[in-house]
């Protein structure tokens, strides 16, 4: 018999909010993020917005540790160790062997990559920092975060670009599910505001064009006039916990991980697929053991791209029928940007708190809607007051990697 999986810790570092209470506040006030970049060299570049993180690493950590730390790692560590104060754990030594780790991002270190690459080529350097290797390698996250922990499970790391999150949650509950582990930390985590980030995202042509009159509306999910994603960072991480475990113990429990699935699309670098996105809807639905009426709430992947929200809308209608139309959809992006592979657990943790909170964030800057995007995309304004049980949080990605989450109110 398959074990039930509960949520019992949330962190968060995002372009709204570096803690939940504040984060979950600006959404549901539909505060934007986004703004203009303080990258150096920004007068260079034709895209000059993002929805950067304040953050400073010395509120977090020493000076010598922030050193040897790219930004992604401080910020997956940064909202682990929210998640995990958050969760009241404590763990023994031979619980922490049954404890383990899982993080994704689709560009890991990027910050040293492009630093390593000035030094060297800009500046003829002939040496670079000792622990470049290790302040780069995707898995660098994953290691900080079980060292800090002491936990000896398994530590993975996933990357299937902007689906890596979600993809991470949803192995790490497996990994508990099937009996493996007890508990997971997991999430996910991204720093590519770089310059050299820029460029390769402004050659794909995918940049939103700024707003002339508010850089903060230049993400236009489902818009008639939409053009493009916004470039995002921050860091998301979840406990997750045997359900017996969590309830023994005490502990908070947000929600239920119900049902993953994963698909590939198998046909295109860059253009997503209709019945790819669907298969992954369908997939998670049939794990969880819910049928589409049973959804009460969907965060969409929402990336304000022509393709992503038309055919996003096409597999939504295809997979909930008649249903569709009934339920609350909203693309928190045009809030916090598209932080590439933290995507996925950052809007999970938007969809955890929509049950918690029994409210729907909104999508912002929706005054002109598509009539070919034609469902319930609570425009410009959060819900509140609305019954909220069982919610889906969607993650798609170039390559055509297909993350779908379900959670749900803890029943029995």
């Amino acid at each position: 018999m398959k074990r039930r999986v509960a949520v019992t810790g949330l962190g968060i570092i995002s372009p709204c909010g570096n803690q939940i209470d504040d984060f979950s506040l600006n959404l549901m006030a539909g505060k934007s993020g986004v703004r203009r970049i303080s990258l150096a060299n920004s007068n260079l570049l034709s895209v000059k917005i993002a929805a950067e993180v304040d953050f400073d690493p010395l509120d977090y950590f020493m000076k010598k540790q922030v050193s040897r730390l790219d930004r992604v790692n401080q910020f997956a560590l940064a909202a682990s160790s929210q998640a995990w104060k958050d969760s009241e754990l404590s763990l023994d030594a031979k619980e922490k062997e049954r404890a383990g780790v899982c993080v994704g991002s689709a560009m890991g270190g990027g910050n040293t990559i492009e630093d390593l690459y000035d030094q060297l080529f800009r500046h003829n350097a002939d040496r670079v920092k000792p622990l470049t290797v290790p302040m780069i390698m995707n898995s660098a996250s994953v290691s900080h975060i079980s060292m800090a922990y002491g936990l000896t499970g398994p530590g993975l790391t996933l990357s299937s670009a902007c689906a890596s999150s979600a993809n991470a949650i949803g192995e790490a509950g497996r990994q508990i599910r099937d009996g493996y582990v007890d508990v997971m930390l997991a999430g996910g985590a991204e720093a590519f505001l770089t310059y050299g980030g820029f460029r390769s995202w402004e050659a794909l042509r995918v940049l939103a064009v700024e707003d002339p009159e508010d850089p903060s509306k230049s993400c236009k999910p489902f818009s008639i006039n939409r053009t493009g994603i916004v470039m995002g960072e921050g860091a998301a991480m979840v406990v997750l916990e045997e359900m017996e475990r969590a309830v023994r113990r005490g502990a908070p429990i947000y929600a239920e991980l119900m049902g993953y699935g994963s698909t590939s699309d198998a046909s295109h670098i860059t253009r997503p697929s209709l019945e790819g996105q669907a298969r992954a809807m369908v997939q998670a639905l049939k794990d969880a053991g819910l049928l589409p009426e049973d959804i009460d709430y969907i965060n969409a992947h929402g990336t304000a791209t022509q393709w992503n929200d038309l055919l996003e809308t096409q597999a939504i209608k295809k997979v909930f029928g008649d249903h569709a139309c009934k339920i609350p959809v909203s693309s928190t992006k045009s809030m916090h940007g598209h932080t590439m592979g933290a995507a996925g657990a950052i809007e999970f943790i938007v969809s955890l708190l929509a049950i918690k909170n029994q409210a729907v964030p909104p999508t912002i800057n929706l005054d002109r809607p598509d009539p070919e995007c034609d469902l319930d995309y609570v425009p410009n304004m959060g819900r509140k007051g609305v019954t909220v049980n069982t919610v889906m949080s969607n993650a798609f990605a170039f390559g055509g990697s297909n993350a779908v989450l379900i959670a749900g109110k803890r029943k029995g």
